[in-house]
């Protein structure tokens, strides 16, 4: 049996990660893969009642009790789909993981990004991505493609989504053998090249 392999997209708002995990999904399909396709949160009971208080609800929420709640749906979502996914040899990818929470509640927050990282490394008990592709792009592009009306963390002020652009930037440099960068300011098809490029190459070493 193939081994399980766990891949992340990570990014700022409107960075195109939903189209992305599509086109990766669809790809490794093809090329004769079983892929679990997640979102955090939003794929076990508890992700999808947690999503609408903190994505949808009018609650006044601290990021200390944003991160604890996105870390509490983590636990359901690696016991629940990640870990049997990845006990059956399937490629999971996931929206969102561990490294929003350090980036999004952490370094725009202004949680202690240790703390804060060390918290959720110990709730989800080891269970980090192979890779992590990081889709890179300012607030302003990102915002200026999202035709849609805002969630919750998206009406957060531009000075906090410039923090999280640059946390994802800093936290990938001091993760660069798991966090790949990709400049998703180009066409959705010329990222889509890079992320088949990194994530084959990836797939190829891990047998």
């Amino acid at each position: 049996m193939r081994k399980g392999f766990f891949i992340t997209l990570e990014g700022p708002e409107g960075s195109g990660k939903s189209t992305q995990m599509r086109w990766l999904a669809r790809r490794l399909r093809t090329a004769g893969r079983r892929v679990v396709v997640l979102r955090d949160p939003g794929s076990t009971a508890l992700g999808r009642a947690l999503r609408r208080v903190l994505l949808h609800s009018e609650a006044e929420l601290s990021p200390l009790a944003e991160a604890l709640l996105f870390i509490g749906g983590r636990v359901a979502l690696v016991d629940e789909r990640i870990r049997p996914a990845l006990a059956k040899g399937s490629v999971v990818l996931c929206d969102r993981f561990h490294d929003a929470t350090v980036v999004y509640q952490g370094y725009a927050g202004r949680l202690d990004v240790a703390w804060l990282d060390a918290a959720g490394r110990a709730a989800i008990r080891g269970c980090l991505p192979h890779l992590t592709i990081l889709l890179d792009v300012p607030p302003s592009v990102g915002f200026a493609r999202l035709h849609r009306s805002h969630d919750r963390m998206e009406r957060k002020a531009r000075v906090y989504h410039r923090r999280v652009r640059r946390g994802y930037v800093r936290w990938a440099a001091r993760n660069a053998k798991r966090i790949k960068v990709v400049d998703a300011t180009q066409s959705a098809e010329r990222v889509r090249g890079e992320v088949e490029r990194v994530v084959l190459a990836k797939l190829q070493g891990h047998r």
